[in-house]
């Protein structure tokens, strides 16, 4: 099974967590803080393997994290940072927010990387807390969490021909007499159920080819599977469009594919084609060729009778599919542009009343300080209610009507809420 799509779940490492630490040697008896920093959680980061062309791997493995950065230490050691979690996918490969459906990431060139999930800071030791009026702070802070999100990833083949048809054209076959790929050959339609790639060479030169499974009419709507296989279409360069020498009308099969390809995505029209009419081990295609030759010259196309099973007129075939290349410029891929929307006020919070006496606080600054707070330390407790105030959040829930010994809950911590210090134990 060709596995071209893939849903993974991606965790960075959170950051380590700072410590409190006085030094404590004879004869200092006022050595100060020096509780260290946690170190910075691993980040999650996707990179182009030119040695894969399937999401095979990421079938059976779908949740990843990195690893988390390591606690402080006394005598302002710093923890270390976690290690960075890589993860190889095939070139070509669009990564989406799955949530979202943004384009995060379009994956093309061998060494190309993303990071797309952020390890969290590490959090603050005492010793970052000393100042003038407190020169024995007893507070520090926990690492802040690393993000996290579900990722959709899909893979459309980058190859520099694409082999193109309707079903029993004999483009399977075409594959096999031009590469060493072995890909599923019978007399009917279908045959090819998924993409291959094959390398062909010709003249010491070599050309990578993906056979595109047989398009049916209706191919831009799904028919046949065909929004499975169109997309692959888009990375090749050139396009041979078989045409099967065995069929009733075949100029009518090349219109036909022609406006699936356009409807589907307009600039597929602008890629070069070479038309080649099939099995011309046939009586019935050598009948049909100089009509089918008069036809497509009539396109402005390039056009020859092969036989892909005896290997008749496919070397000039590649010759050709070569020097069309060979006349394109290089290819460059456009990143994809970023959505411009407005950055959100991190400042900015929302209040909203669950049910009598509960309240919820949202808002992207206090949730970080609430996650990084370390409620063990009184001294933290007190600094979490500085923010409150500097937000203007408690004189926000005062105004909606808070009382003594309700519940505030802000992102995963819960508290109640005091009149004398803003929050109670």
């Amino acid at each position: 099974m060709f596995y071209d799509r893939a849903k993974i779940y991606v965790k960075a490492g959170s950051g380590g967590n700072g410590v409190v630490s006085f030094r404590k040697e004879k004869f200092v008896p006022r050595g100060g803080p020096n509780g260290g920093n946690g170190g910075r959680g691993g980040n999650v980061i996707l990179y182009v393997d030119p040695g894969l062309n399937t999401l095979y791997h990421l079938q059976h493995q779908v949740h990843h994290r990195a690893e988390r950065g390591a606690h402080g230490g006394g005598a302002n050691r710093t923890g270390a940072s976690g290690a960075d979690l890589r993860i190889p996918v095939p070139p070509g490969t669009v990564v989406r927010n799955a949530e979202t459906g943004a384009v995060v990431a379009d994956l093309v060139y061998p060494g190309q990387e993303v990071i797309v999930a952020r390890g969290g800071r590490g959090g603050r030791g005492n010793a970052a807390f000393k100042t003038a009026r407190n020169t024995a702070p007893r507070i520090a802070e926990k690492g802040e969490p690393g993000e996290e999100l579900w990722l959709e990833l899909e893979l459309k083949l980058v190859a520099d021909v694409g082999i193109i048809g309707v079903p029993n054209a004999g483009k399977s076959t075409l594959l096999s007499r031009v590469s060493a790929a072995r890909p599923k050959i019978a007399d009917y339609p279908f045959t090819t159920v998924e993409p291959m790639l094959g390398v062909a060479e010709i003249d010491h030169r070599q050309i990578v080819l993906v056979d595109i499974p047989g398009l049916l009419e209706g191919a831009h709507e799904g028919v046949g599977l065909g929004l499975e296989f169109l997309r692959h279409i888009e990375r090749c360069r050139v396009l041979i469009h078989l045409l099967n020498g065995a069929s009733p009308d075949p100029i009518g099969d090349f219109e036909a594919i022609n406006q699936e390809l356009t409807l589907f995505n307009p600039t597929l029209a602008d890629k070069p084609q070479i038309v080649a009419l099939n099995k011309m081990d046939l009586p019935d295609a050598r009948a049909l060729w100089p009509a089918v030759e008069e036809a497509i010259r009539r396109y402005g196309l390039p056009v020859f009778a092969i036989s892909a099973v005896t290997g008749e007129g496919v070397t000039e075939l590649l010759r050709q599919v070569q020097a069309t290349l060979d006349q394109l410029p290089p290819e460059e891929i456009a990143e994809p542009l970023p959505v411009l929307t407005p950055e959100p006020d991190p400042k900015a919070f929302w209040i909203d009343q669950l049910e009598e006496g509960v309240w919820r606080v949202e808002g992207a600054e206090i949730e970080k300080v609430a996650r990084m707070t370390n409620w063990d330390y009184y001294e933290a407790v007190l600094r979490f209610q500085r923010v409150l105030n500097a937000l203007g959040i408690r004189q926000a829930l005062i105004e909606a009507g808070v009382e003594e010994g309700d519940v505030v809950r802000i992102g995963d911590v819960e508290l109640v809420w005091g009149y004398e210090n803003a929050f109670g134990e």
